[in-house]
């Protein structure tokens, strides 16, 4: 197992000491997780040939792509092709996305905002919940709406409101998206800088917005 081609990190730099660490607990089966990750397509590891699923571009222009690994303490650790020589695609696809379907996210109402906002944010994988379908179906129900604007500017990150909402509020759901995006406070890792359109619970579209 190639150390330079199975870590790319949380956006931390760790210690080959500690990363070699992680990958012995992979092969003891200490961390036996997979879960899918939300990257940008200029991620490093779609160059290394990371497993990977595009979701946002074309196969050679991705925008956004889902990589697929172990959530060690310190790192994460991705998957590469000759990871299939134990796993059929099918196989890895199932796993990381019940295990993702398993961690509990909830969604907080903004009172502030009239009740219009939901925030799910914090953990290290709210930002990738978009990806499940029971967790967006819980959000409509939420705001009562048929189609739904979903914000995921940076990991651990998530915002949403009704398509509908008017558009004083849409302009102050916009100005919270942008203080994400540009926030590197919290040093959680951008994803996109973009609204995604969902409908019944599944990814409809995007709107790219303004770096």
């Amino acid at each position: 197992m190639g150390l330079f081609n199975r870590i790319f990190g949380k956006g931390n730099v760790e210690s080959d000491k500690i990363a070699e660490s992680d990958i012995q607990k992979i092969k003891s089966g200490e961390i036996n997780k997979i879960y899918p990750i939300l990257k940008p397509g200029d991620w490093v590891g779609v160059k290394a040939g990371a497993l990977k699923q595009t979701i946002i571009g074309t196969q050679e222009e991705p925008e956004l792509v889902v990589a697929f690994g172990y959530d060690t303490p310190d790192n994460f650790v991705f998957l590469m092709p000759h990871d299939l020589e134990e796993k059929k695609p099918s196989e890895i696809l199932k796993e990381a996305y019940d295990n993702l379907e398993k961690i509990e996210s909830n969604f907080e109402i903004s009172e502030t905002l009239n009740r219009q906002v939901l925030t799910a944010s914090r953990q290290d994988f709210s930002s990738e919940k978009i990806l499940c379908r029971s967790h967006m179906l819980k959000a409509h129900e939420l705001l009562n709406a048929k189609e739904l604007y979903v914000s995921i500017p940076r990991r651990r990150c998530m915002m949403i409101t009704s398509k509908q909402v008017d558009e004083e509020l849409f302009d102050t759901f916009l100005q919270l998206h942008n203080h994400t995006w540009n926030d590197e406070s919290y040093g959680n890792a951008q994803i996109l800088n973009a609204l995604f359109v969902v409908t019944d619970g599944q990814i409809e579209g995007m709107i790219p917005l303004e770096n």
